[in-house]
């Protein structure tokens, strides 16, 4: 890899199987050699944030793409036997290891000088909680924590890190998009891969009573849910601001064949040809933008 890009933040939004799509970008960084000093990621971001890093293209579209096609991974049998409709703990803490279907080179993520910022919900508080590269010693502790940014609220059961129970860093005080976190750390300049198409805003939830109800005694998950459209579309106004100023450079993708939920492999097949065909064709605006 070349020397590292050091004045612009690289920013992956979640967004579950839409990083099907998104899953290009950082392919296409990977095969071109554009390093980045910090990366931030949420939800499935932060996949996408730790697949760069350990700079692995393989698994970087294996994770959105062809490891679905496994019995088990995902689905609504997973989820009715209390697994969750994506099954968590296989996904992140059990394919990851040697011999297994999606193993991760963990060596090669903490040999690389990047930095890594993740964001999840605690539970029980309402706080949001950041983990950077001095949290992840291990590949355990790597994984809990990016299983932990991408547990989707109702979905998939929380996961208890350290005695303390957490949900997708999508609900938290990022929105699922880690713009203010990079401002904190000094940066003026963005490069942010969104999951929604150009002019998406989010709408308020039409059940809000269902959603209370769901979520029980968790006062504070409903609260995040509830109120997070407000948030999320004045990011995206920031968003959209910092594009016209020339201070971000934002993907966009052009259209979105897949839902967070989609499984189906010929969709999520067309969803990475046509998102890696984009950004093979935004890479000359890339260049300008970063060079």
């Amino acid at each position: 890899m070349p020397d590292m890009i050091e004045n612009v933040a690289l920013i992956f939004e979640g967004g579950g199987m839409r990083a099907s799509y998104t899953a290009g970008v950082p392919v296409v960084m990977l095969e071109e050699g554009i390093g980045f000093s910090d990366v931030y990621g949420v939800s499935a971001g932060s996949s996408h944030a730790a697949n760069y890093i350990s700079r692995d293209i393989w698994r970087t579209k294996a994770s959105f793409v062809d490891f679905f096609v496994n019995p088990g991974v995902a689905g609504w049998v997973s989820f009715l036997r209390g697994r969750g409709y994506f099954n968590a703990e296989y996904i992140y803490e059990r394919c990851c290891m040697p011999g297994e279907k999606l193993v991760f080179n963990f060596e090669e993520f903490l040999a690389n000088p990047a930095r890594m910022h993740i964001e999840a919900f605690e539970r029980d508080t309402g706080r949001s909680v950041q983990w950077g590269k001095d949290d992840m010693k291990t590949m355990s502790d790597l994984m809990k924590r990016v299983r932990a940014c991408s547990t989707m609220p109702l979905f998939m059961p929380p996961i208890e890190i350290d005695g303390h129970f957490y949900l997708d860093g999508g609900i938290a005080e990022s929105s699922g998009i880690m713009l203010e976190q990079a401002k904190r750390d000094g940066y003026k300049r963005f490069f942010i891969v969104l999951t929604q198409v150009r002019g998406y805003r989010k709408n308020p939830d039409k059940h809000p009573l269902f959603i209370k109800m769901l979520c029980g005694p968790h006062k504070n998950v409903a609260k995040s849910m509830l109120s997070r459209y407000e948030h999320y579309n004045e990011i995206l106004d920031e968003i959209a601001d910092l594009e016209a100023r020339g201070d971000a450079y934002v993907f966009y993708p052009r259209v979105m064949p897949v839902k967070s939920t989609t499984l189906d492999q010929a969709l999520l097949q067309e969803s990475y040809r046509l998102g890696y065909a984009q950004a093979k064709e935004e890479l000359p605006a890339w260049r300008d933008f970063l060079f």
